[in-house]
């Protein structure tokens, strides 16, 4: 079988103030998925998003479910239209939740409160200023090998192979600055240590997978209509049991973003459809596979010209 188009749903990184505020004032069936997650949550997480401020946008446990919250809006709004057409669906980290959402997993809602406490576990498994993530331009060869070095006891490995070109590593603050120095000698370009508050994809999140367990325990998930490709196999997956499984191990494993892409690609997937705030996957999938048609879904605009087309 042919599947020829799948959606992707961003992650951590593209939270900004003001996303989704045009869509909820726009779209009746977006504002009603935001007003559901605020229910859920017991605070106004839509205003969060409309308005910031910013520092607490950028609160790990406030931007997992602004960002799902967005994405969720963005989706609910192509499906009353008809325009969900699609035959894959893939999230990059946080954003494997969206996209679970999005094919009937789990109601947006209890998605919502599960990320709430994903992010909440995630920022206290490890105290803040010990952990960093760092991106390196160079392959994963490179990143591993500089990880390798660089640890010296300490936890330091690769977190999220986002593009044959970008590697992110997470770890000990330590190792983290290690790596600036010995990714010269492998001739790694350049280092960029990542604004974020905690190394996520690591072995310094074992305590915050052991948190989440008993809270997708207790949540009701479904069998997926159409497949998700999990990050932490790059494999397509259905059923709810393995759906909760994968979200348990992908806490601490690394985001196989390549692969997930590579292997849409193989299922026969030409055409990309990010739904969420900004394009970050959208510039990532470009650098996999400069062939597949890529279209971003982000905010009126966009989504107006995606129904257009569809």
């Amino acid at each position: 079988m042919e599947h020829n188009t799948a959606f992707v749903f961003p992650g951590q990184g593209s939270q900004y103030a003001g996303m989704g505020k045009d869509v909820a004032e726009k779209y009746p069936a977006a504002r009603r998925v935001f007003d559901e997650i605020d229910a859920a949550l017991g605070y106004s997480i839509s205003q969060l998003c409309f308005e910031g401020p910013d520092d607490q946008l950028k609160l790990t446990e406030n931007t997992q479910p602004a960002i799902l919250a967005v994405s969720s809006a963005l989706h609910a709004v192509l499906e009353e239209h008809g325009a969900a057409r699609r035959d894959l669906v893939a999230g990059h980290s946080l954003g494997e939740y969206s996209a679970i959402v999005s094919v009937g997993g789990l109601k947006p809602a209890d998605a919502a409160k599960i990320v709430h406490s994903r992010g909440k576990f995630m920022q206290e498994a490890v105290p803040v200023g010990t952990g960093g993530m760092a991106a390196v331009l160079g392959t994963i060869e490179q990143a591993r090998a500089i990880c390798d070095e660089a640890a010296q006891g300490e936890v330091l490995s690769v977190a999220n192979i986002n593009s044959p070109e970008q590697v992110v590593i997470a770890g000990a603050k330590g190792a983290i600055d290690r790596v600036i120095e010995i990714a010269k000698k492998h001739g790694v370009r350049r280092v960029l240590p990542l604004p974020v508050s905690a190394p996520f994809h690591c072995e310094l999140m074992k305590p915050a997978e052991e948190r989440l367990k008993p809270v997708l325990d207790e949540a009701s998930f479904h069998d997926l209509w159409v497949a998700l490709i999990s990050n932490v196999d790059a494999s397509p997956i259905g059923t709810a049991t393995a759906v909760r499984n994968a979200l348990l191990r992908q806490v601490a494993s690394p985001v196989r973003w390549v692969e997930s892409v590579q292997k849409m690609v193989a299922m026969g997937v030409k055409r990309f459809v990010e739904v969420g705030p900004k394009n970050a996957l959208t510039g990532m999938i470009k650098r996999i596979d400069p062939n597949v048609e890529l279209i971003n879904v982000s905010d009126v605009p966009s989504l107006e010209a995606f129904l257009g087309r569809s």
